[in-house]
């Protein structure tokens, strides 16, 4: 980067990643604003954004080991092991040993779980409908390809 004697080049360049203006800070700021609407939508099931993602792994492929769960999610073993232990209280989820390796938990859906995969998956497409509203499906697949690309980045 260039100094000017007059700093304007300095001010422009660096205002690309001061808040309000940065990348990240937009990120962050529709990821706070997507994750208060969709905890209000989750909150009459008792439910947080983290529930919800443990039990889309849990639609796509039942009966996965905890450790698979937690590296779709990127997630510590702690935080995960509250998480699911919060889910079987509320008989949404079960843990199993797996019958090849003992020292591995799988975990499976209950049918209170199962039930859940008519009502929430509507409610997550309005939400992202809501905030992609005005916007291209093309736009909107190559903002999701760039999102994958910059996360894979720093993966």
């Amino acid at each position: 980067m260039i100094i000017n004697s007059d700093n304007s080049k300095t001010l422009e360049s660096w205002q690309q990643v001061l808040a309000p203006y940065s990348l990240g800070y937009k990120i962050k700021l529709l990821s706070q604003l997507l994750t208060r609407k969709f905890t209000d939508q989750l909150e009459p099931f008792g439910l947080t954004p983290f529930h919800w993602l443990v039990l889309c792994c849990l639609w796509q492929e039942d009966g996965l080991p905890t450790s698979s769960i937690g590296e779709k999610l990127q997630q510590v073993g702690g935080t995960l092991t509250g998480v699911l232990d919060r889910m079987e209280e509320r008989g949404l989820v079960r843990r199993e040993r797996d019958v090849h390796d003992r020292r591995i938990w799988r975990i499976w859906l209950t049918d209170a779980g199962k039930e859940l995969e008519k009502v929430l998956p509507p409610l997550a497409a309005e939400l992202r409908d809501q905030a992609m509203q005005g916007i291209p499906p093309a736009d909107r697949e190559f903002f999701s390809q760039i999102l994958t690309k910059a996360i894979n980045n720093l993966s």
